[in-house]
């Protein structure tokens, strides 16, 4: 197999998607944000490092693919017959996509390089890492492994809550520890969009997101609203950019992607 050093200097962009907490819809965030950069023209690879909850083959509807191997490596899936978005995830591995990934951390941590090492992701320009809830071994792995690629940083997803909000406190800690970059906090579930009238109200408290920003000086990258059609896209692993034009979400979305890449060519 080549050195990861040989796959992953060809990528462009690597964006780490992290949560304080888990049920903040971060792999929903992360799924997005890949599928928005792909519609604004960027071609784009998805990393599932969600070990134990790898949902990212289902919210594409390719839970059925096989992984291929080519002497360079493993060959993503892609979801598109351009190649525009690849996609890598434990999910394809798994015998019956019922089964439990019950391993200890070294064995965790030793996928997770191997898929850093080994997944052959061809000159694209952004690699999006969607990673488990909290700072485990896993995100060390992950940060570890980057390091020498200088990656452009992570984004932390937060629910209006102030429970929510708490958890990303921490996590924007552990990633000035592990001297990661903060490329922005994103709130999502900011808000409910009414599938008849397309009318958002606020069911959560709102804000959260946006004051915490302010408070730690980092770019707030804008809220997504808990859009019905948004969930139904993702259960039935259909393009939600493509099915529901229309939508609030889908307008929160597209704002969100250019202000990402607005700030990713303001990076050195």
């Amino acid at each position: 197999m080549a050195a990861s050093r040989d796959h992953l200097s060809t990528v462009r962009h690597v964006i780490v998607v992290l949560s304080g907490k888990g049920g903040v819809g971060k792999s929903t965030v992360a799924s997005q944000i890949a599928l928005g950069l792909m519609h604004a023209g960027k071609k784009v690879g998805l990393l599932d490092v969600d070990l134990c909850g790898p949902s990212i083959p289902k919210m594409f509807n390719v839970e059925e693919k096989d992984i291929h191997q080519c002497p360079e490596g493993w060959l993503p899936v892609y979801i598109d017959k351009e190649q525009r978005l690849g996609v890598m995830s434990i999910g394809f591995l798994l015998s019956n996509k019922d089964d439990a990934v019950v391993w200890r951390g070294p064995k965790k941590n030793a996928m997770i390089k191997q898929f850093l090492s080994d997944v052959v992701w061809s000159n694209i320009d952004y690699l999006v890492i969607d990673t488990p809830p909290g700072t485990t071994d896993e995100h060390l792995t992950v940060i570890e492994n980057l390091k020498s690629y200088n990656p452009d940083g992570a984004i932390l997803v937060t629910t209006p809550q102030a429970v929510a909000v708490g958890d990303v406190r921490r996590e924007l800690t552990f990633c000035k520890k592990t001297h990661l970059p903060i490329i922005g906090i994103i709130e999502n579930m900011s808000g409910f969009v009414c599938p008849c009238c397309g009318e958002v109200t606020n069911v959560f408290s709102k804000g959260g997101g946006e004051s915490l920003a302010k408070q730690f000086s980092v770019p707030f990258l804008g809220c997504i609203p808990l859009d019905p059609h948004l969930t139904q896209s993702t259960e039935e692993g259909r393009d939600f950019f493509e099915a529901f034009k229309g939508s609030v979400a889908i307008k929160a979305l597209q704002t969100l992607i250019q202000r990402l890449i607005l700030v990713d060519e303001n990076l050195p």
